[in-house]
């Protein structure tokens, strides 16, 4: 069943149109989530960036969990590009270059879900 995982973190001010352009120019990572065996275990459904001031708020809506995909997002090329051009424009350093620290920071920034509603449900 899908699930969405929001994540929250700020940015520098005055860094804003750079975020911006970064995220308007980002690539696509892989939809699939595989374990270590290349086995489908999940996959990324969708993706919404949003901007307020210079805290920015990305939610992602997946099959799997919150640990695979971090270290699913970790290993994406698009990604790291992305996450390379973003560090030093944020007020607080983590790093995403390895799947242990792309898991350190998701559980530190995942915001609570308080509710999900769909149609149908």
């Amino acid at each position: 069943m899908p699930q969405s995982f929001a994540l929250m973190w700020n940015v520098k001010p005055g860094t804003e149109d750079q975020v911006r352009e970064l995220f308007k120019n980002y690539g696509r990572p892989d939809p699939v989530i595989r374990d270590d065996d290349g086995n489908e275990i999940g996959a990324l459904l969708g993706t919404q960036v949003f901007l307020k001031g210079n805290t920015v708020v990305r939610v992602v809506e997946v099959e799997g969990s919150l640990r695979e995909v971090a270290v699913h997002m970790g290993k994406q090329p698009a990604v790291r590009e992305l996450e390379e051009k973003l560090d030093p424009l944020l007020e607080e350093p983590r790093d995403m270059s390895t799947p242990e620290g792309a898991g350190k920071f998701f559980r530190e920034s995942a915001m609570e879900v308080l509710i999900s509603r769909r149609a149908g449900d």
